[in-house]
């Protein structure tokens, strides 16, 4: 309709309904509770690397990555997508070979068995916050209920599209800020208490590495974008 195919036609920012928003909110609380590729990165930087680098890594999935996708998602691309699902299929598949690539990293480090803490060499502030937006903007557990399921909510009856698109696109990244930032402080915590048990941080990373693995061949297979 025409409110899809001029998402700016209108400039005044207009609230979704409180029903759409406690609907949002709720799933999004669900979203961020279940295991996904975000909250395994948080949990094992904040073990394995400190609270910093894990809440920086956290920056990266919600602010940067945050930026590109709401704008894209206010541009229209969840509109092409829909048009053309096998471009949600790509996006699905390019974040699978991503995590395939961080667990076997994961892996190949805790290789030195007892010798060493599996992380290896400490990871720059930079370098956390570009992993961190990589692996959100290839995260299809994200990018699926942004440009899949919010638009579901969105009324062209009820005022601009764009603006609907962006506040329900904002509260998925500020759900995400409070989720995963306490994880990243809470994981950091528990890296601290477990820093002088090498052992403990090795199987650590082993673990988040095959989960992560698991993950990316689950979702490489699937099969379909569900």
């Amino acid at each position: 309709n025409n409110a899809w195919c001029h998402p700016f036609k209108k400039r005044e920012l207009k609230m979704p309904s409180m029903e759409t928003l406690m609907t949002v909110l709720l799933a999004l609380v669900l979203l961020e509770i279940s295991p996904g590729p975000d909250m395994m990165l948080t949990l094992a930087r904040g073990i394995g690397q400190g609270r910093r680098i894990a809440l920086l890594s956290v920056l990266g999935m919600t602010l940067v990555a945050g930026v590109v996708q709401v704008s894209l998602l206010v541009l229209g691309l969840a509109t092409e997508l829909h048009r053309y699902p096998f471009a949600l299929q790509l996006l699905q598949w390019a974040g699978a070979v991503y995590l395939l690539y961080l667990g076997a990293k994961m892996l190949y480090a805790s290789r030195a068995g007892n010798t060493a803490i599996a992380s290896a060499a400490p990871i720059s502030g930079v370098q956390a916050v570009k992993e961190g937006t990589i692996n959100s903007l290839t995260n299809p557990k994200s990018l699926l209920f942004m440009f899949a399921f919010i638009p579901q909510f969105v009324d062209p009856k009820a005022g601009p599209v764009w603006s609907q698109l962006l506040i329900l696109g904002s509260l998925q990244k500020l759900t995400g800020i409070v989720s995963l930032g306490s994880i990243a402080l809470a994981s950091g915590k528990v890296g601290e208490c477990l820093s002088a048990h090498h052992r403990w941080l090795l199987w650590q990373q082993r673990f988040t590495g095959a989960v992560m693995v698991g993950l990316g061949v689950r979702l490489f297979f699937s099969g379909n974008s569900k």
